[in-house]
Formats: C-alpha cells, structure tokens, sequence
C-alpha cells in the first residue's frame, strides 16, 4: 500500500469514527467531478476505489445521496447517506448543543453591615435561589462614615452567610477589604448544567401534573385568591395596636 492510498484510508477511518461530521457544503451527486472515489457504505462500511459513474449507480440503487465527505484525499472520500436527513439531525443535534449550553454567571448582592434581620433574610433567599441555578454570587458588604472603622461587621456578616448557605454552596474567594466595600465570591456546588437539567424535569413534571389534573391547578389558584382577603382581613387587627 502506498503511502498516498494509506493516508486516504487512515483520514477515511478518522472520519467515520468522529460521526461524519462534514463541511457546510459538501459537493454531492452529479456536483462531484473526479473519475474516481473511495466509497463509504451507509453503515460506515469501506467499499474501496471505484469509479465515480459506479458511487453514482450504488447511490441509486440504495435510494440515497452520494456526498463528498473528504474532498482533500485522493481521492476524495464520499458516503453514502440521505443527505437531507443528514442535514435535519445535524441542525436538531445543533440545536439542543445550544440549549443546553452552560454560560457561567456571576450575581451580585449587596450588603449592609448593619442589616435589618427580615431584610438579611430576602436578601439570603435571592443568594438561595441563584446558588441553585448553578450561579456564582459576588457578596459586597457597603461600609459608610463610621462603618469604615469596624470591618469585622462585615467579616461576621460574611461568615454568617458563608455557614447559612453551605449546604448549596461554598466560599470560592474569601473576604476581603476593597475600598469601602468588603467582597466575597460564592460558588455553587451543583454544575450549571446540573441545575439545569433539573429544572427542565420540573417543569417537564408540573406541565404533566397539570396535564393529568387539569381543574386541581385551577381551583388551587382560586382557593389562593379566596384565603388572601380572609388572612388580611384577620391579621389586621393585631397590627393596629403595633401601628398605635
């Protein structure tokens, strides 16, 4: 075997192990114009150097395409294949490549060293939610006049949060002073990818959910809108002397 016909063969092989993957746009059928191919079977099979006037009979005879897959070797390798199915599994495997597609996001939340207790826990309840979704969290802590003096409000803050949140995420870079902000970085312990397949299952589980029970959803809202007035209504009373 020469060195030529080795060479074809090997990026032949390389070809049909990686998938197939070929250019944007290949030359197919009678755009083909050489005299002879090196023949790839629809299952991926050698077939060898034949004629091009015999790739194009083959091709026929399976009802399928001749396609230039390796126009480069000599000589050039082809498969046979139905190309627009190809060409519609290639976008659909594009598609849901892009989908599921993990960008990674750093959120911000920021502090003060004197925070309120139900403010710290709407602000906790945003980092929660963030280090679910497979995000980062940038913790900034703002200092202002006087705050500037006592740093370690801050840092207790900070470590307050750090052990509030452990169990979804862990200190990726610990504090430390920037000017009048003090700053920590969160990372969560799942992958993005992670939260986000989980997330696609439970919404894929409430649409079947809702699916099965179609009035459970709608009566379940209703009975929401019906016990708001009732709580207002009740809870009222024993905010009036607080307000007095």
């Amino acid at each position: 075997m020469s060195s030529e016909t080795y060479a074809a063969v090997r990026q032949t092989a390389v070809w049909c192990y990686r998938g197939g993957s070929i250019s944007a746009e290949p030359r197919i059928n009678d755009r083909i114009r050489v005299p002879e191919v090196r023949l790839v079977g629809p299952s991926g099979e050698q077939v060898g150097i034949v004629p091009l006037a015999k790739a194009l009979e083959l091709a026929q005879e399976y009802d399928l395409d001749l396609v230039e897959v390796a126009a480069n070797a000599r000589p050039p390798v082809c498969k046979l294949m139905d190309y627009g199915k190809f060409k519609y599994e290639s976008a659909m495997k594009a598609r849901e490549a892009r989908k599921n597609q993990a960008h990674t996001v750093i959120k911000e939340m920021k502090l003060r060293p004197k925070i309120d207790p139900h403010d710290y826990d709407t602000k906790k309840g945003h980092v929660v939610r963030f280090l679910k979704q497979g995000d980062k969290v940038k913790i900034t802590i703002m200092f202002r006049g006087r705050e500037q003096s006592r740093p370690e409000l801050g840092y207790r803050l900070l470590q307050r949060l750090a052990e509030d949140v452990q169990d979804l995420g862990f200190v990726e870079s610990n504090p430390k002073q920037d000017g009048r902000n003090m700053i920590m970085v969160l990372g969560p312990h799942k992958k993005k990818t992670e939260a986000m397949a989980e997330a696609r299952e439970a919404q894929a589980a409430r649409k079947a959910e809702a699916k099965a029970n179609p009035g459970r959803s709608q009566n379940a809202a209703e009975a929401e809108t019906a016990e708001a007035p009732a709580e207002a209504s009740a809870e009222a009373p024993a905010e009036a002397p607080a307000e007095a």
